[in-house]
């Protein structure tokens, strides 16, 4: 351990110390100190409409003095049902100044999705929009869950007076009425106050802030709980890694904000900065662009089908990116040819970096100057341990010169999952959280991340990472996006199989990329097929994902185990 942490302490590439603690600090009092000490600077830009945060601040407060003035006590939950709209950041600050926990929902849940998690979380009051995508199914949910209120609001009222008209006009048949019910108050009503409550008393270590669901280490989806002290240490400690921090500040808040690497890269840490956030409710390649080169942004944070999406675009060769100071990649690996693409076209730096739901996200990325690493997520942020032990034991330190799992440690580790202690004695170790990721630690002190533990493939007793062969085939120019999951083997237990989708212009057939594939591959890599598709399966924030695959072929062997059968 000690010999791991000499790295950093003589061989730190962010511009901070390694070796830091970050004071207690809620985040009622980051964002009231942010809008206090710059009131007049820009916070938010929405479709052109821009809010001071002093603005903003007077919403936030008259939100806390709303809940309050409807029961809301500290510890209460409170439910965002908002794609990126100003609605999303008054609710949220306005509800932890409050006192209540907020619990984060995806603007596209089912019904019975959104249910689910209201009734796990035992949420009493959801913030959502009059838009027909949204508010049916949340009205659906109040009458079935127990879900006591809805506070909704309207795109509308976030726009400026001409662009509102229009909205009203072109975008009615999007919007849907609001019924005549006391269970639903309008957001403009909530408001109505004039903001001059007492504020919950918060203890920042210790409170919840936020209700993160995720599938966690083992799959299962619960809630992280992540206190106060957890996100606004996660937003200082990427505040001290970029050499930028005192200069002007815009990014492009398209990541939903509902996802938690949003959460601390492009929220919290802006508003700890002081910065604006150029709000787009929607990825859009064509308006990402757009926006960029509207307000000269100064960075962009994404995930690696995103900076793809924007490549592909052929409005890209038109765009000014001159303003752009570095872009962050994170939420899956980041192909090299993405990145080298992407720089090129851009002159901007595309910075991969590493966290999870359970640490609110970041413990790890490459430095903003200086070397950075491809292939590696970089060096712990300021604060943050980590250690790696044996895959299959982690009470041991894996064999010499063999990967293992990783543990992280800091100030930005949850306190735990919602009601479920049995998963919190599965992942914590001491003060260490293991992450079921594979990783090593180079002389450098840089992580590189070689797989997930329940992803690893198991052909005849040895292991296969899906992520080298997946390297691998990026390396074919006709490749843009690959994923490589087990497939059933009657002889080796399991092979590997490559689904993969092609740059435009090119052709070529399965049989033939295997062809190429298979003989750069150790014998236990070697896949069993490749299936050239139009699209691959991706989660809601734009990460490829491998789960629907996996269960795209166990249903198809057991159809074919089935009929063999009959």
């Amino acid at each position: 351990m000690e010999n791991i942490e000499k790295l950093w302490r003589e061989n730190y590439r962010h511009p901070a110390l390694w070796d830091q603690t970050f004071p207690p600090l809620s985040m009622g009092d980051m964002v009231t100190d942010s809008a206090l000490a710059h009131p007049d600077a820009i916070m938010i830009d929405f479709m052109g409409r821009k809010f001071t945060y002093a603005e903003v601040f007077g919403q936030i407060k008259r939100i806390a003095c709303g809940l309050q003035a409807m029961g809301v006590k500290k510890g209460d939950r409170v439910g965002l049902y908002l794609p990126n709209t100003p609605h999303y950041v008054a609710a949220y600050y306005g509800a932890l100044m409050a006192g209540a926990i907020v619990v984060n929902f995806s603007p596209l849940y089912t019904a019975a999705e959104l249910e689910h998690q209201v009734e796990d979380s035992g949420t009493k009051i959801l913030f959502t929009l009059s838009a027909k995508a949204l508010l049916p199914t949340a009205l659906k949910v109040l009458d079935h869950s127990s879900l006591e209120q809805l506070v909704v609001g309207s795109v509308a009222e976030m726009l400026s007076p001409v662009k509102s008209l229009l909205f009203r006009w072109f975008k009615a048949a999007e919007t849907a009425a609001l019924p005549h019910d006391p269970r639903v108050l309008r957001y403009d009503k909530l408001i109505a106050n004039p903001g001059a409550c007492v504020v919950a008393d918060i203890n920042p270590v210790e409170d919840i802030a936020l209700l993160q669901y995720t599938g966690g280490t083992t799959g299962t989806p619960k809630g992280a709980m992540l206190t106060h002290q957890n996100l606004t240490a996660n937003a200082r400690q990427a505040q001290v890694i970029d050499p930028h921090a005192n200069e002007p500040d815009r990014i492009i808040a398209v990541l939903p904000f509902f996802h938690v690497f949003a959460n601390t890269c492009t929220l919290n840490r802006t508003v700890l900065n002081g910065g604006e956030m150029v709000m787009l409710p929607r990825f859009d390649a064509a308006q990402v662009l757009a926006a960029v080169q509207r307000v000269k942004a100064t960075s962009l944070p994404g995930v690696p089908t995103m900076f793809q999406a924007l490549l592909d675009h052929p409005a890209i060769r038109n765009i000014d990116f001159s303003s752009l100071r570095a872009c962050i990649s994170g939420g899956a690996p980041l192909p090299l040819e993405v990145r080298q693409r992407f720089e090129e076209a851009t002159g901007a730096k595309l910075i991969e970096g590493y966290g999870l739901t359970e640490t609110s996200p970041i413990v790890c990325t490459n430095p903003y100057e200086g070397l950075n690493k491809t292939g590696t997520v970089g060096q712990p942020v300021p604060g943050t341990r980590v250690k790696i032990v044996d895959r299959e034991d982690p009470t041991k330190p894996p064999p010499p010169g063999e990967p293992g799992e990783l543990l992280f440690a800091g100030p930005q580790v949850m306190k735990g999952y919602w009601n479920r202690p049995d998963a919190d004695a599965e992942v914590f170790m001491g003060d260490f959280i293991r992450t079921g990721d594979v990783g090593e630690i180079d002389e450098d002190g840089y992580v590189r991340i070689v797989d997930r533990l329940k992803d690893m493939i198991s052909v005849g007793g040895f292991k296969v990472f899906p992520s080298q062969v997946e390297s691998v085939l990026y390396h074919h120019p006709a490749v843009k996006e690959a994923l490589v999951i087990g497939v059933p083997d009657h002889y080796r237990g399991e092979q590997p199989k490559a689904f993969v989708t092609l740059n435009d212009g090119f052709e070529i057939d399965d049989e033939a990329l295997k062809a190429w594939l298979n003989p750069q591959l150790g014998k236990h890599e070697r896949v069993k097929a490749v299936e050239v598709r139009l699209t691959l399966p991706k989660t809601l924030v734009g990460k490829l994902s491998r789960k629907e695959l996996v269960a795209e072929e166990r249903a198809k062997a057991a159809e074919l185990a089935t009929g063999s059968g009959a």
